[in-house]
């Protein structure tokens, strides 16, 4: 019989092989290390000539059914997980970068991202730049012979800009350069970056992947040439996911569709209102026909993602108001919880960016980002309404 490669089902199916007890629900593996039988098995499996756990820092059940699954969602060769998404990030470039070498990435990525760039590659010898996401043109001139990958993420983090990945995926095969893009806010369900060009995606598992606040994780996927080199560098220096928190993501994994339809619908509904409201200046959400990239968004993304951006009046003050005015939903830096959150990056995640680089991010003082959670999208639209007056 043919197995269905549907994303439900691929999701809900792709899981590690039953113990002798037979369960239909993979157990938790909480263990440290793994024993062997004797020491030609020792040996075989330490040299890679038999495939098996060896220890939970390499590779563990709960963390291989979460990778599987990921990797069948991203149509991905192999992947890596990771305790947190930072820690993806982090050890990817590390994998990737030597001194000497060069990064071309959008302007608009998630703060810390843009700390590793200026605070920690230069000391490297490590070298970023930055091409405007308004700009897409003038990419190919900012390439280096140095360069090693262009970097994106879209949606964008805070401002919620997309990018053309079929038309980035273009420009570094020309230049035989890799694409890493960073796929959290759309999830496999929404886009599939490698199927539009990119070498390796990258995600947050904390987000929508987990999708109720609970635990951190993180994950790169790709081909198997470079999550092997990945794997290697992670083996060593131990970034490794938790099998607790890959067992929470697995069952996460399994509603991701419904959950992530859900929030979509929420969030266009709430762009919508925020679009026709006297006291917001603009609005970002991909979705919406009013965004500069509506287009692309609506080629490369399934729907339009839960993030909507929007600025309120009255500047940083404004913002600020607005911010301590709401009363149902929470005010935190996550997203992608079941719970609607709502951020002022410009008093908050992003408080210490110099201006100029919050400027070529879209983010104004002003701005404010929410995660649409999956409350009844009347009480969401009726404390940002409530809230916008104050």
């Amino acid at each position: 019989m043919k197995v269905s490669k549907k994303f439900e089902t691929s999701a809900i199916r792709t899981q590690s092989e039953t113990t002798q007890f037979s369960e239909h629900s993979v157990p938790l593996y909480l263990t440290s290390g793994f024993v062997f039988d004797d020491s030609e098995e020792m040996r075989a499996s330490f040299a890679e000539e038999k495939q098996r756990d060896l220890y939970s820092r390499y590779s563990n059940p709960n963390v291989n059914e979460f990778v599987d699954k990921v990797c069948a969602m991203e149509g991905a060769e192999a992947g890596f997980a990771f305790a947190s998404g930072m820690a993806a990030v982090f050890s990817t470039f590390a994998t990737l970068l030597n001194a000497g070498d060069h990064v071309l990435s959008c302007s608009s990525v998630f703060g810390a991202t843009h700390g590793l760039f200026t605070k920690y590659f230069p000391k490297w010898n490590i070298e970023c730049s930055y091409f405007n996401i308004n700009e897409v043109d003038a990419i190919e001139g900012l390439i280096q012979p140095n360069t090693k990958f262009i970097y994106a993420e879209t949606p964008t983090n805070p401002g919620v800009d997309i990018l053309d990945l079929e038309f980035l995926s273009a420009i570094c095969k020309k230049h035989n350069i890799l694409l890493v893009v960073d796929n959290c806010f759309a999830t496999p369900y929404l886009q599939n970056p490698i199927k539009l060009g990119a070498d390796l995606v990258i995600h947050s598992a904390t987000k929508l992947m987990d999708g109720q606040g609970r635990v951190l994780g993180g994950i790169t996927v790709g081909s198997k040439e470079l999550i092997r080199e990945i794997y290697l560098f992670s083996r060593l220096t131990g970034p490794s996911l938790s099998p607790f928190n890959a067992w929470v993501l697995s069952k996460s994994l399994e509603t991701l569709a419904l959950r992530v339809e859900k929030h979509c619908d929420n969030a266009i509904k709430i762009a919508t209102f925020l679009e026709a409201h006297p006291k917001v200046t603009w609005v970002k959400y991909p979705f919406l026909k009013s965004h500069p990239k509506y287009d692309i968004a609506k080629k490369q993304m399934r729907l339009g993602g839960n993030i909507v951006a929007f600025e309120v009046e009255g500047g940083l003050k404004g913002g600020k108001c607005f911010f301590d005015s709401v009363k149902m939903c929470s005010l935190s830096a996550n997203l992608g919880d079941t719970r609607t959150i709502v951020t002022h990056p410009a008093s908050t995640t992003h408080a210490k960016v110099e201006p100029e680089v919050k400027r070529a991010a879209g983010i104004t003082d002003g701005m404010v980002r929410i995660s649409v959670g999956l409350e009844h999208v009347d009480d969401i639209i009726q404390d940002l309404e409530q809230a916008l007056r104050s």
